[in-house]
Parts: structure tokens; sequence; C-alpha cells
């Protein structure tokens, strides 16, 4: 099993998104990130507060952030878009 998992937050409700994150850590992750963009990085901020506080508050905490920006759309209609990347790692 690898030690790390990734999850990547789009249009489904947040709780879809803590159970995947759940599951990731029961199945042995040590490390699990949650990638987002745009409209969806409250909701990776969410997920990663409700993993941390409620579903494993001792066992979880964030060990990085990661914010930036790319650049989406055809040449011509480019548009910039918020990212960003938050690691949940296992407590030792």
């Amino acid at each position: 099993m690898s030690t790390e998992g990734t999850i990547l937050i789009g249009n489904k409700n947040v709780m879809n998104y803590v159970l995947a994150t759940v599951i990731q850590f029961n199945q042995g992750a040590q490390k699990v990130l949650l990638k987002a963009r745009g409209r969806a990085i409250s909701k990776a901020v969410d997920t990663a507060e409700i993993v941390r506080t409620r579903f494993l508050p001792d066992q979880v905490d964030i060990s990085t952030v990661k914010i930036g920006s790319e650049k989406v759309g055809e040449p011509g209609k480019e548009r910039t878009v918020s990212t960003i990347e938050i690691v949940l790692e296992r407590k030792e």
C-alpha cells in the first residue's frame, strides 16, 4: 500500500471528500494530499478541518499548505485560477 494518497476536490458535497480522506487513512496512508482550484478551495479547507477536528482528532494534522495560481483556457482567452494543496499527515 502506498503511503500517500491524493484527492482532487471538485463539485461534490464536502462529506464525500471527508469520507474519501478518512478511507485513505484507514487503508494505511501516512499522508493525504487535497488538491483544489477556484471555487473548490473552500471545500478543500472544510474537508481538511472536518477530518482533523471531528473524524481523526488526535491522529491527523495539517503538515503543509501550498497556494498558487495557474492559467487556464485557450490562448487569447486565458484566465488565472487560484490553486491550493493541503497535506494531511498522520501523527507519530
